[in-house]
């Protein structure tokens, strides 16, 4: 029943931004919890930030804390990745996913998944 759609990916310089957001539909967005998830070519999908159902608490991966900014907007029921100050290294596609459960870094745990975006960074 839930889908979400990510949008927002594209190609950007080393040292830029870009914004992406994960449209929410089909239940109750703010029952659940939200993260960011990427996997690059050939390398293993990796956690990169998760937000409450609440928006009160957010958590990091250690490769893109300081850069990266996780927030939601219950009302639109959107999530959004600010990603400032990019690197090569980030270049993935991005998936948002839901969590019916509490906030967490486990891709497993997460119930719903988008198709992804693509960020791409130059050098």
């Amino acid at each position: 029943q839930v889908q979400l759609v990510e949008s927002g990916g594209g190609l950007v310089q080393a040292g830029g931004s870009l914004r992406l957001s994960c449209a929410f539909s089909g239940r109750t967005f703010s029952s659940y919890a939200m993260g960011w998830f990427r996997q690059a070519p050939g390398k293993e999908r990796e956690f990169v930030a998760a937000i409450s159902w609440s928006g009160v608490s957010a958590y990091y991966a250690d490769s893109v804390k300081g850069r990266f900014t996780i927030a939601r907007d219950n009302a639109k029921n959107t999530v959004y990745l600010q990603m400032n100050s990019l690197k090569p290294e980030d270049t993935a596609v991005y998936y948002c996913a839901a969590d019916r459960g509490s906030l967490t870094t486990e891709a497993l745990s997460y119930d719903y998944w988008g198709q992804g975006t693509q960020v791409t960074v130059s050098s």
